[in-house]
């Protein structure tokens, strides 16, 4: 018969004492690595003490706004404060309005995120060949495609919000730099 070896498994643990201690470590060393980890990631941020105050946290976690019902007790109470609030001037709102108004502002706020580069096929500002076709059509209808919009181009440049004479003081503007 054939000679039959055996071979007896071998581990680097010898004794119980060498068991215990890799038992341990197997433990204590990713909890030490995932602590390092942490304040890594973490960078040992601290807030400022004035953020973590209880008025600041609910100052952060008020809701954006509040639902109120016609007849309810809210609905008078805001009433009220909508009452008593001062009105505001026509004077403060002037100088806004006038701003709109200025075909260059508008242009710089609205138009010329795709009318500076050409976005979407925009006429460029200042370039007389995109733009002469579109002013042989007439100041009417060029202020009727910025008002309602043109193919890529949202009604109003997208800024809804803008009164007419504005959008219309900023059609001239790019007009008058393309001729």
């Amino acid at each position: 018969m054939a000679d039959i070896r055996i071979e007896e498994h071998s581990s680097p643990i010898k004794t119980p004492k060498q068991l215990a201690i890799t038992v341990v470590l197997a433990f204590l060393v990713p909890v030490v690595v995932i602590v390092m980890v942490a304040n890594l990631v973490t960078g040992g941020i601290k807030a400022p003490k004035e953020a973590m105050t209880p008025e600041a946290v609910a100052q952060r976690l008020k809701p954006v706004g509040t639902l109120v019902v016609a007849g309810t007790p809210a609905a008078e109470a805001e009433a009220k404060l909508a009452a008593a609030a001062p009105a505001p001037t026509p004077a403060a709102d002037a100088p806004a309005q006038a701003a709109a108004d200025d075909g260059q502002t508008v242009y710089q706020k609205t138009c010329a995120a795709c009318h500076a580069t050409g976005v979407a096929g925009a006429p460029k500002f200042g370039d007389k060949a995109a733009w002469a076709p579109r002013i042989a059509q007439g100041k009417e209808g060029l202020y009727v495609s910025a008002l309602k919009g043109k193919g890529a181009m949202p009604p109003k440049g997208g800024n809804v919000s803008l009164p007419d004479a504005a959008v219309k003081a900023a059609v001239d503007y790019l007009v008058d730099h393309a001729r």
